[in-house]
Formats: structure tokens, sequence, C-alpha cells
């Protein structure tokens, strides 16, 4: 109960004790304990009133961003992108490190630079979750197999855990981009939706019903390598064809505005396709990428608009801008998602990071 008003109040934003007791079915008087009890111990704060349909004004209550923070870190093939985000979703600090996946004990190297981070934040450490551009197991375990870095059943989450003595989460790049869309961006108002980034890769994270899909071993949503020719360029993955390598980063550098619109219309059509087969509200647009987007866009709205059945043409597509923060805040919203977590992705590691905010529920 304590993990749901704190989750409600991080993905809502300052919310009245009514509307919490209505959106998660309590009673008024349930609401009124518990939220004293988070008062009291300084996770949620009384905020301003707001004019109410008769009677007093509303207290909105909020949560407490410096109450905890979350590290988060995207592992990249040549760095590692690190912040510290409080439980507003407020990036506090941010940095990179150079790193290299390849190396024979690149784990460990991780976990000693992440260590570094670590030390400096004590007691106020919920925990610490890393995006990784491969398949990941399971959040909690996180086992990776990640072919652009060499990695298969990589241990990734315990050898992390056993370093830092805190609660480690680990996920699919791109799925801790949809997660953070859940806490803060397009996923408070819809509860299905799609992020698909552009860039390096080409990526796609599935929300059904407010929670990531993620499929049998953690692979969901690698829509680079859909095989949209027969045969064509050769694939990082080893296979030819690949809609990544007709329109990932390497594949478009050095070449012409021509490309961008050959891209947007081969996108368009691809995403068509998935729009049929999930059923999104909405679909975002994020990654490297988008900062060329005006060269996509005719051509990708022209295809997409043209490949979907009639009913679904009015899509909403949402382009973010980006920074190469996201992704690692991102990783970090794994953590941040934990009190809230109703589909169990966290495992015992959600279950920890619930205990150390203090609202494990009993």
């Amino acid at each position: 109960m304590p993990a749901g008003i704190v989750g409600l109040l991080g993905t809502r934003g300052p919310t009245s004790r009514v509307d919490i007791s209505r959106e998660l079915g309590l009673s008024p008087a349930t609401v009124t304990q518990v939220t004293k009890d988070l008062i009291a111990r300084g996770l949620v704060e009384q905020l301003e009133s707001v004019p109410s349909n008769g009677g007093r004004p509303a207290r909105l209550l909020g949560l407490v961003r410096q109450a905890g923070v979350a590290l988060g870190a995207k592992v990249t093939a040549d760095h590692i992108a690190i912040v510290t985000v409080e439980l507003d979703g407020s990036v506090r600090t941010s940095t990179t490190r150079p790193f290299d996946p390849s190396a024979p004990d690149a784990v460990h190297l991780l976990g000693r630079i992440l260590a570094a981070e670590v030390d400096g934040l004590a007691e106020r450490l919920l925990g610490v979750g890393v995006g990784v551009p491969g398949s990941v197991d399971a959040q909690a375990s996180g086992v990776v197999d990640a072919p652009t870095f060499g990695w298969q059943a990589m241990p990734v989450g315990q050898t992390l855990r056993d370093r830092l003595g805190t609660p480690v989460l680990v996920d699919n790049d791109v799925n801790t981009l949809a997660a953070a869309e859940r806490l803060y961006g397009v996923g408070r108002a819809h509860s299905s939706y799609l992020v698909v980034t552009i860039g390096r890769g080409i990526g796609c994270g599935i929300v059904v019903d407010g929670s990531v899909y993620r499929g049998a071993a953690g692979g969901a949503g690698e829509i680079g390598h859909i095989p949209v020719t027969a045969d064509g360029p050769v694939c990082g993955c080893g296979a030819t064809g690949c809609l990544e390598a007709y329109i990932g980063a390497a594949a478009l550098k050095g070449r012409g505005v021509e490309a961008f619109a050959e891209a947007g219309e081969l996108l368009g059509r691809v995403l068509a396709g998935i729009v049929h087969t999930v059923d999104p509200e909405v679909v975002v647009l994020m990654g490297e990428g988008v900062d060329d987007w005006q060269h996509w866009e005719p051509a990708f709205e022209a295809s997409l608009r043209r490949c979907l059945l009639p009913a679904r043409r009015g899509l909403p597509v949402v382009v973010e801008p980006w920074t190469e923060d996201q992704w690692a805040r991102g990783a970090a919203s794994l953590v941040l998602a934990s009190p809230f977590d109703s589909s169990g992705n966290g495992g015992e590691q959600g279950r920890l990071v619930r205990a150390r905010l203090g609202t494990a529920d009993v």
C-alpha cells in the first residue's frame, strides 16, 4: 500500500488524497493514515491547496525528491553514461566514463567504475539500473546476451550486486526508455505504446497495459533485425537484409539526404506492421537519429500513413528531443519504477529497493 501511493505520486505528480483514494481504490481513512506515515518518514510532503468542488480546498501531496536516488548506467561500445536521478525523475549528476565491453574483464571493470559513483551516495541510494544493447533474461537476474559486445550469458546483475552491495536491475536499453516513459512521459496518459529508437541500431520497447513486454527470454522488440529483403547488406547480427543494415547509423553515414528519405520510407513501412500487430495508442520516436528527423520525416509520414489500415491512420507519433542522459535516466527508472512494479519484473531486487525506500508492503 505505501509502495502503491509512492508509485502513484511518482507517475502522476502532486495529487490530492481524494484522487489517491479514487485511483487506488482505497478508503479515505486508509489513505489519510498511510500518507501521514509517509510524511512522517520524509518520503511525502504536503504542497499547495487547489480549489475543490465545494468544501475546503484540497491539499496536494508530492514526493520529497531528495528522499532517495537511483544510479543509472547506459553501457555502449566505447563508454558508459552515468546519472544519479532523484525520486521525481530529476537528473542530479551526469558523467561519462571510457569503457571497452570487449575486454576480458569488462563486467568487473564496469563494477569498479560504478563503485566509484556508488561510494558518494551513501544511504540515499535505492539501487542501480543498467541498460545494455542486448537481450536480458530478467531484470532481477541480469544475464545478458549482447552480440555487439561479444557477451554471451554474461552474469552482469550478479557480478555488479557482489561488487556494489546494492540492488541492481538490468534490462535492454530500449526497454529502459519505455519504462521511463511510463514514469515521466507518454505512459502517464497511455497504457499501451511503442518507444522506437533510431541511431546506431533500431530498437523498440513495447508497453502493453502499463507493463513493458519483454518476451519469453527478454528479447522482444528487436525490430532492427526484421528481414526486409531476401539478401542485401550484412547486418551486425550476421544476417543479411535486416532493417538495421539499411537504416542504422552505419548504413547512413556519409550518404546524402536521399538516404534519409529512403530510411524514413522503410521505417514507416515496418512500423505499420508493428502497429497492426501490437495496436498501440501512440508511438514515441527517440534516439540519436532524431537529430536529423527533418530529413526522415516526410518519407516516414507518407509511408506510415499509406501502409496503415484506414482506422489506424490517425495514430499519434511523438518525436522527443534527445540527449544521451535519457539512456542513463532510463536505466535509473528500472529502480524508480519498483514501488509500483505490479508485473513483478524487478523480482527480489525490486523488493529490496522498496525496502530501502521504506515502502515494502506487509
